[in-house]
C-alpha cells in the first residue's frame, strides 16, 4: 500500500495522513468548495476537489470518491470517521473497484451498524445485556405491554441509530405512545429506518468503551477501555483513559467480552465495543463502532500504539506485531473536545472566522485540529475545532495539565466549549472520579460559568496582540542601538 485517499476532512484527515507519511505512503485529500485552504488539503501530496460544501454534495459521494481513487491509482481509502465510515454500501464498492478498505468487512460493518443485528449476534459469546427486546417493534400496544413487562423507566431506542437520534426515556406508562411516535419519526429522518426497540433504562450508568484491533489472521487484542461518560445530547466531550472506576479483574473482563464480539462477526481492523457499566459494576453490552473513534488518542498515549498505522498495517494483510500480554497501562490520558458551541446558551453551534487562534503546547500536551488563524467554522459541518489531549504520569497531573492547556488555549471569533472543559476539571465530581453519564444535568447550567461577550473577547484579544507587537518593536528598537558582544570581541 504506497497510495491512501483519505475519504474525510478536517483534523482526522490530517491525523491521518501524519501517520501515513511517516509509513512512507502517500496520501490524496479530497475537498469541498469551502475546505479548499483547508491545512489537510495543503498536508496531502495530492488533493481533488470533490464538490460544492453540502456533505450530500462532497463528501458523501462514494462512486466519484472511488472514481478519484481509480484515477490516481490509489491503492487504499481510509474513512476516518463520520461520512462513509461506517457504510457498508460504500465499502463494498471500494472493494469491487481492487482498492483496499482500511476498515472492516462490508458484512461486519452491517451487523453491528443494526443494533438488534449485533445483539442477536453476540447472544453466542454470553455477553452480558440490557434487559429488553430482542426485535424491532412497530405496533405501539404490543410495545406498550413489552415495556410494562420490563418494567418502568424504559428506552426507545432505534435500530439503526447513533448520536443519541431516535432515542426516548419513558418514565411514565402515560407518556410511552407519544415518546414511541417521536423515537420512530426522528429514526426515519435521521437514518431512513424507524425500526426500534426497547431497553431497560439503566438509571445511573458510566460509558465504557473498549478498544480492540483484529488483524486478517484471526488475532485480536483490546487496548484497555476509554471513559466516555461526560456527555451532552447523548455525545461524547470529555473522555479519559483509563476509567478510574475498573478495577484489573473488570478491565480484564470487559476486554475479554470485547474481542468475543469482535470474533462474533469476523471484525478486522480498529473498532470499539461500547458497555453500559451501572452502580453495582455490572456492565452490559450497548453496541460496536466499526471504525476509529473521536477518542482514540487518549488510547495511543496510555499504550504508545500509533493506531491509524496499525490499521494500514492490517490493510496490508501484515500480522499484529504484538500480543495480549504486550500491552499495558502507562499513566493517564484526557480528551477535551474543543466545539464551536456557546455552552452558555444549551451549546448551540456557532460560526465564524477564527480572528486569533493560538494552540497550547508543552509537555504532554496535544492538539490535533484541522483549522488554522484567519480560517471560517463552516456551517456545513460537524462544529468540532479540535481535540485537546494531556497525558500526565497519573490521573491528577493529566487533569492539571488540562487545566493549563485549557487556559493557554487562544480561540477569538467564535464561541468554544473550552469554558466547560475547564468547568469539568475543576468539579469535584469528576475530580473525584464519582460521576456518571447525568453529569452535566446534575451539575452544569449556562450560569455555571463565567460569561464574556464576544467583543470583550475580541478587545482583549486586540490588546494582547498589541502589547506583544510593541514590546517586538521595543526590543528591535532596543537591539539595534546596542552593538553586540560577540561583534566587538571579532573587532
Amino acid at each position: 500500500m504506497k497510495k491512501i485517499l483519505v475519504a474525510n476532512r478536517g483534523e482526522i484527515a490530517l491525523r491521518v495522513m501524519r501517520s501515513a507519511k511517516e509509513m512512507g505512503v502517500k496520501t490524496v485529500a479530497i475537498f469541498s468548495e469551502v475546505d479548499r485552504c483547508a491545512p489537510h488539503v495543503k498536508y496531502a501530496d495530492e488533493a481533488v476537489c470533490i464538490g460544492p460544501a453540502p456533505s450530500s454534495e462532497s463528501y458523501l459521494l462514494g462512486s466519484k470518491i472511488i472514481s478519484i481513487a481509480l484515477d490516481l491509482n490509489v491503492d487504499g481509502i481510509h474513512p476516518g470517521y463520520g461520512f462513509l465510515s461506517e457504510n457498508p454500501e460504500f465499502a463494498q464498492l471500494v472493494l469491487e473497484a481492487g482498492i483496499e478498505f482500511i476498515g472492516p468487512s462490508p458484512e461486519a460493518i452491517a451487523l453491528m451498524g443494526d443494533k438488534l443485528s449485533a445483539k442477536a449476534l453476540v447472544k453466542a459469546y454470553d455477553i452480558p445485556m440490557v434487559p429488553g427486546t430482542d426485535e424491532a417493534i412497530q405496533n405501539v400496544p404490543e410495545a406498550k405491554k413489552r415495556a410494562k413487562e420490563i418494567g418502568f423507566p424504559i428506552l426507545i431506542k432505534a435500530s439503526a441509530g447513533g448520536g443519541g437520534k431516535g432515542m426516548r426515556i419513558v418514565n411514565r406508562e402515560d407518556d410511552f405512545e407519544i415518546q414511541m411516535k417521536l423515537a420512530v419519526s426522528e429514526a426515519v429522518s435521521a437514518f431512513g429506518n424507524g425500526a426500534v426497540f426497547i431497553e431497560k433504562y439503566i438509571a445511573s450508568p458510566r460509558h465504557i468503551e473498549i478498544q480492540i484491533l483484529a488483524d486478517k489472521h484471526g488475532n485480536v487484542v483490546h487496548l484497555f477501555e476509554r471513559e466516555c461518560s461526560i456527555q451532552r445530547r447523548h455525545q461524547k466531550v470529555v473522555e479519559e483513559a483509563p476509567s478510574s472506576v475498573l478495577s484489573e479483574d473488570l478491565r480484564n473482563e470487559m476486554g475479554q467480552c470485547a474481542i468475543n464480539v469482535a470474533k462474533s462477526c469476523g471484525y478486522v481492523g480498529a473498532g470499539t465495543v461500547e458497555f453500559l457499566l451501572d452502580e453495582d459494576k455490572k456492565f452490559y453490552f450497548l453496541e460496536m463502532n466499526t471504525r476509529l473513534q473521536v477518542e482514540h488518542p487518549v488510547t495511543e498515549m496510555i499504550t504508545g500504539v500509533d493506531l491509524v498505522k496499525q490499521q494500514i498495517r492490517i490493510g496490508r494483510g501484515e500480522r499484529l506485531a504484538f500480543s495480549q500480554n504486550d500491552l499495558k497501562i502507562s499513566g493517564h490520558a484526557i480528551e477535551v473536545r474543543v466545539y464551536a458551541e456557546d455552552p452558555h446558551h444549551d451549546f448551540m453551534p456557532d460560526v465564524g472566522v477564527l480572528k486569533s487562534y493560538k494552540r497550547p503546547g508543552g509537555i504532554g500536551v496535544r492538539v490535533d485540529d484541522g483549522f488554522e488563524e484567519g480560517m471560517e467554522v463552516p456551517i456545513h459541518y460537524d462544529p468540532m475545532i479540535s481535540k485537546l489531549i494531556t497525558y500526565g504520569e497519573n490521573r491528577k497531573e493529566s487533569i492539571d495539565r488540562m487545566r493549563r492547556a485549557i487556559s493557554d488555549y487562544q480561540v477569538v471569533g467564535v464561541s468554544t466549549t473550552l469554558p466547560f472543559g475547564a468547568f469539568v476539571m475543576d468539579h469535584p465530581a469528576f475530580v473525584s472520579g464519582d460521576f456518571d453519564t447525568h453529569f452535566l444535568s446534575k451539575y452544569f447550567t449556562g450560569k455555571s460559568i463565567p460569561s464574556a461577550s464576544k467583543e470583550e473577547k475580541e478587545v482583549a484579544a486586540w490588546f494582547a496582540a498589541k502589547l506583544i507587537n510593541d514590546h517586538s518593536t521595543a526590543s528591535m528598537i532596543v537591539n539595534a542601538s546596542v552593538e553586540s558582544q560577540w561583534r566587538k570581541n571579532r573587532k
